[in-house]
């Protein structure tokens, strides 16, 4: 497991405020959703490219049905694992979660503009 993931999964459980009983039933229902919402991702690279002049009416309309149908995946699939978290977790945690999620993806991105690189967990480097 990479520094990344180890950082992420040490910035929810604090977030999150799992117990040790939780956490044993969260994460690997957690890694089950994160692994679809990937593959979901990884699907959908190829979709909403930049429009071109070279496109036609009936291309630019096939890439936002597919654009659109790959968001509700996404939807879907978070409704979904919103029910499954409730049944390890509390609501106000699952709630927590999905803001946790939200802050350690913006704190990565802010390390990373503003030093060049992640590197180390988060809270690692505040010496700035």
């Amino acid at each position: 497991m990479g520094q990344l993931e180890n950082a992420k999964i040490a910035f929810i459980t604090t977030r999150v405020a799992l117990t040790q009983d939780q956490a044993q039933k969260f994460w690997p229902l957690y890694n089950e959703f994160t692994d679809k919402r990937r593959d979901l991702n990884r699907n959908g690279r190829l979709l909403r490219r930049d429009v071109t002049d070279a496109m036609t009416d009936q291309q630019i309309r096939e890439n936002y049905a597919q654009s659109f149908t790959k968001r509700q995946q996404e939807l879907n699939l978070e409704k979904e694992y919103f029910e499954k978290f409730q049944k390890v977790i509390s609501l106000r945690q699952v709630a927590q979660l999905f803001m946790a999620e939200r802050d350690f993806t913006k704190e990565v991105i802010r390390r990373v503009a503003g030093q060049g690189g992640m590197r180390g967990p988060a809270g690692a480097n505040d010496d700035n």
